[in-house]
């Protein structure tokens, strides 16, 4: 028996490999793939060109084309684990949110080779890591500089230590007997939850922790660590009061801060990426059960996007996408977040907005976009968008209902003429 051929050991590595392995050109046309690369390929294609691994991933990973256009070396690693999460939408409801792991390597002027591997488990183990990394921080990193207070049901404070007063320049023992959201004066303005809110939260869960700005007693703002424990009580069947800690701690920025955009924001854009999206939505979704708050959805797609890129090229074609994204982040409310979903597709979530507010600032959105301009070599470029709204207590307060049902707006809007938002008294659920 001959000996095998170096190309026949390579196509037997190939479909051994327990990864996916991907070989295509520049442009993303793939040559060869192996049997895990079209598991994880072809049930992410739908109704696009499954031979092409940049459009078959648009909708999930719309950065992997510009980070290939981006890299000026004739050969190297372009990206290494880059994650792409592919569970937002009809899907969600597995219990497993699916993320692969993406690495590109450069082998020539026109040739890549790209591997996918699943790596759910690890990132929810990541996720279950990282929550008590923040939890255990809060409780032992700087312990001995925190403001303490207890508060019974009522939000009245029953006690409170002398750094409340250092921290907030309210004198901790005249503000015993008073509210604490009337001490430290919440407005409706802010973007974080409100005292009450985070209280219900911790009543249901144990506890609840987030950070944001907070007020001193004389007007000036610092960056705040408010956590609330419920202290139960069996006899009461529910919490007989609450402990708050308050620590004063450094904006996070540097590294982490970065690090937080890599993991929640587009690569091109800067918008929200898919996966932040989503688990804002989730996170979105309890509170709406717990406290009935408006919630809506705003989805947008700018008309003829293709076009664009075929007669201007691509880097216009994402100029125009970081101009879109720059301009309706700019018209959010608090709370609000704007995130590229795929492609030219994107999405604004609205907590505290009823369905009319939703389609109002919807139709700001469309009217600002309307109005860009883009200089160009072929003169200037104007776009225009197609966009649908829908609030989640239309959709009996399913995720996947408001998302299906902002969309079937969005197509009606497509296919009234484009350039409008679809009134959802024409389409109700």
């Amino acid at each position: 028996m001959s000996e095998k051929s170096s190309e026949e050991q390579l196509l037997e590595f190939l479909y051994a490999c327990p990864v996916g392995l991907i070989e295509c050109n520049l442009v993303g046309d793939i040559g060869l793939m192996n049997p895990h690369a079209m598991q994880h390929l072809l049930p992410l294609a739908g109704g696009r060109d499954a031979g092409n691994l940049f459009t078959t991933l648009e909708q999930h990973a719309p950065e992997l084309r510009s980070l290939v256009a981006a890299y000026a070396s004739s050969t190297g690693r372009i990206c290494d684990g880059h994650r792409i999460f592919v569970d937002l939408g009809r899907d969600r409801r597995a219990q497993v949110p699916k993320v692969l792991a993406c690495t590109i390597v450069k082998l020539g002027p026109d040739r890549l080779m790209a591997t996918l591997s699943d790596i759910s488990q690890q990132v929810v183990q990541e996720d279950r890591l990282r929550q008590a990394d923040t939890w255990f921080a809060t409780l032992l990193d700087g312990v001995h500089d925190y403001a303490a207070l207890m508060i019974g049901p009522d939000g009245m404070i029953t006690s409170a230590n002398t750094c409340f007063t250092r921290q907030t320049g309210h004198a901790w023992d005249a503000a015993v007997g008073r509210g604490l959201a009337e001490v430290l004066k919440e407005t409706d303005q802010g973007g974080d939850l409100r005292l009450n809110e985070q209280i219900q939260i911790a009543g249901r869960d144990g506890w609840h922790l987030q950070e944001g700005w907070q007020m001193r007693a004389d007007g000036e703002r610092y960056w705040c660590q408010r956590l609330v424990v419920a202290q139960s009580d069996k006899a009461m069947g529910g919490p007989s009061g609450y402990s708050v800690v308050l620590r004063n701690v450094p904006r996070r920025e540097g590294a982490a801060e970065d690090l937080r955009r890599l993991l929640t924001c587009d690569h091109l854009t800067g918008a929200a990426n898919r996966r932040h999206f989503g688990d804002v939505m989730e996170r979105e979704q309890v509170l709406w059960r717990e406290l009935r708050q408006s919630l809506s959805l705003v989805v947008v797609d700018l008309d003829h996007f293709k076009a664009v890129n075929d007669t201007y090229g691509h880097p216009i074609g994402d100029a125009l996408l970081c101009r879109v994204v720059e301009t309706c982040t700019a018209l959010l409310p608090p709370r609000g977040i704007f995130a590229r979903l795929g492609g030219e597709e994107f999405g604004a979530l609205l907590p505290r907005f009823d369905r009319d507010q939703a389609f109002a600032l919807a139709e700001e959105m469309r009217e600002a976009i309307a109005a860009l301009q883009i200089e160009t070599p072929l003169g200037i470029l104007t776009a225009t968008a197609s966009l649908g709204c829908a609030a989640l207590d239309e959709a009996n307060g399913s995720i996947d209902g408001l998302i299906k049902l902002a969309d079937e707006r969005l197509y009606a809007a497509k296919r009234g003429g484009r350039n409008q938002v679809c009134r959802p008294q024409a389409h109700a659920a």
